[in-house]
């Protein structure tokens, strides 16, 4: 269970640049109690003193008085509310800000332990839940004491002999919100978790529509929405009981105590012991006095909710990352692209074997390294270790001579371009998609890259937008690119890709299986036209087709997350059982894939 404390942490953490609005709401706030506080003392007045006695000109000067009054409240009501949404707002977009970026600093390793959906929910609906109540609190939390406070003396000065009434009908109502409260706590903690999952649902629906239609899963996976649904819905539906519970026993409460004034009072002012003037004063006190024990139940009914998300926000802003920044990065002194790993093992949380054992072997500039293996052999584990987006379990990585842990990750990302297995393409253009690892590259390197990745002559020829009210049809670089790149071709988003690394010029290449898309031919002429740019620069190729490795200087063999060969195509096809196998099952014919 969450405690309270992660949300008062947050609120004190994320309120300091706001201040000055935050002393402005106190002010404003006060001032607008006092006001509310005064009004039914001039009433009372008025009553007493001018109705009772027929003085007009007293009721006309005392009613201008409240006029006044009553206009200052609103100003500063106005006013205080203005300056609580500015502060409350400009916390919620701090969080998220945070949220972001300290997500944008995990590994896959801690992405992994999250999830994507509950990342998601958390920094936007979690973000969202403290933003409101941080709203709620700070209209409320000086309008409400003193409410409560000055109504209570305000109402002893008009007449103390109906005071039982204050101690009987606001403990009462604090009791019945204490006890509502007390259902709401796990009931939203349930539902946050309940979000999470329709988010993953939703989420994986989404993004695998086609393999849905493919296998005609429709009815099924309709099914898993509807279950997830259902869950949210049972759960929004025994809270909004609560609520529904909770609003008609607040209002009876209301009107047993006012109905009550009126009996214990009507006889108080029969018997002579007070004016009908306090009498109505002192209910409008006592209604206060309740309004805003009421406000502060609704802040408290959100409170609950707000509680739980604090907690996961603050999960996700304190986490440990487990691929961190050096405290004092060191910086090599040469900029080559040698790359060396150093009995490297990885092991994934909660895994019982090691998918990485030993590695150790060396990529110098101008050398093209290849990683070959059956599927789970550890190649993409092994890649992802260069560019740091995992941390190895134990031995070490040096790039042209320092520890990988001990490098800043920007001079990490200048040196090290990554073509990932899973090509992906941001929603853009394909200008934009190729300048996310240089955003100073001319249109003449951007060209150049797509002639090296073999893309030039699609880009050339891709035409998107216009039609009616679009305007001019975009072109070549300008024309678009949506999410995920899913308007291209597999072999199209690759080549892409490819050419965005390229676009960096990097000391070090890592390619994993990112040829796959690619029918033979196109293989070839990329791999041929790469060459010259790569002649200085080191190559780690991740592959499962021979002929894409065959020409490699070093080809590394890995089996169980072991290097159990290695040398060139020749070498190995006389010395590796593995590699035979491997070179034999591909004999009848070589892997095709999309060449559009």
């Amino acid at each position: 269970m969450f405690d309270r404390v992660h949300l008062l942490r947050l609120l004190r953490s994320y309120s300091r640049p706001y201040t000055g609005l935050l002393a402005a709401v106190l002010v404003l706030q006060t001032v607008s109690a006092l006001a509310t506080l005064y009004l039914p003392g001039l009433n009372a007045d008025i009553i007493d003193r001018g109705v009772s006695t027929g003085d007009i000109g007293y009721i006309w000067s005392t009613g201008g008085v409240m006029v006044a009054v009553a206009f200052g409240q609103v100003i500063t009501a106005v006013a205080a509310t203005w300056c609580a949404a500015r502060a409350a707002m400009g916390i919620g977009r701090d969080i998220r800000r945070d949220v972001y970026r300290t997500v944008d600093r995990f590994s896959a390793r801690d992405m992994g332990e999250f999830g994507v959906p509950t990342l998601i929910t958390r920094g936007t609906n979690d973000v969202q839940q403290v933003q409101m109540v941080t709203t709620m609190a700070l209209s409320f939390m000086v309008t409400m004491p003193i409410m409560c406070i000055g109504g209570i003396v305000m109402a002893l000065r008009e007449d103390a002999g109906l005071s039982w009434l204050l101690w009987v009908s606001v403990p009462a109502l604090l009791i019945v919100v204490g006890l509502m409260i007390a259902q709401l706590v796990p009931l939203f903690n349930m539902m946050q978790d309940r979000v999470d999952a329709i988010n993953g649902v939703l989420r994986e629906q989404i993004a695998g529509i086609r393999v849905v239609r493919a296998f005609v899963r429709e009815g099924h996976e309709s099914s898993r929405f509807r279950d997830a649904n259902l869950a949210v819905g049972f759960v929004s539906e025994r809270v909004g009981r609560v609520f529904a519970l909770m609003g008609p026993v607040i209002m009876m409460v209301l009107h047993i105590a006012t109905a009550a004034v009126l009996w214990f009072g009507g006889h108080r002012v029969g018997d002579g012991q007070m004016e009908v003037g306090s009498l109505t004063a002192f209910m409008q006190y006592l209604l206060q006095i309740l309004v805003a024990v009421m406000m502060g139940s609704f802040m408290a009914m959100m409170l609950p909710r707000a509680i739980v998300c604090a907690g996961r926000i603050d999960k996700v802003l304190h986490h440990a990352i487990t691929v961190a920044e050096p405290e004092d990065p060191v910086r090599p002194g040469r900029l080559a692209g040698e790359l060396e790993f150093r009995d490297v093992s990885f092991t994934y949380p909660g895994a019982d074997q090691p998918v990485l054992s030993g590695v150790s072997f060396t990529v110098r500039p101008g050398q093209t390294t290849a990683v070959i293996g059956a599927t789970g052999s550890g190649k993409t584990t092994l890649v992802n270790l260069i560019p740091r987006l995992l941390e190895p379990t134990s031995g070490e990585i040096l790039l042209d001579g320092v520890p990988l842990s001990r490098m800043a990750r920007a001079d990490i990302v200048a040196r090290v371009g990554l073509v990932p297995q899973k090509a992906f393409l941001f929603s853009g253009t394909v200008a934009s998609n190729l300048r996310f690892g240089a955003s100073d590259a001319t249109d003449e390197q951007l060209w150049d890259a797509l002639r090296i990745a073999q893309a030039a002559d699609f880009v050339a020829e891709r035409t998107t937008g216009g039609g009616e009210g679009g305007g001019a049809p975009a072109t070549g670089l300008a024309s678009s690119i949506a999410q995920g790149g899913t308007d291209v071709s597999g072999g199209q988003r690759q080549r892409l890709c490819i050419a965005r690394a390229l676009v960096a010029e990097p000391r070090v290449y890592v390619f994993d299986d990112a040829f796959s898309a690619l029918d033979v031919t196109t293989d070839a002429r990329l791999r041929r036209a790469l060459q010259p740019r790569t002649v200085d620069a080191a190559v780690v190729t991740v592959a499962q087709r021979v002929s894409t490795v065959r020409d490699a200087d070093q080809i590394l063999v890995l089996d169980a997350g072991r290097i159990v060969a290695r040398g060139t195509h020749d070498e190995l096809t006389e010395s590796s059982d593995t590699y035979r196998e491997i070179v034999e099952s591909q004999l009848t014919g070589a892997g095709t894939g999309e060449g559009n």
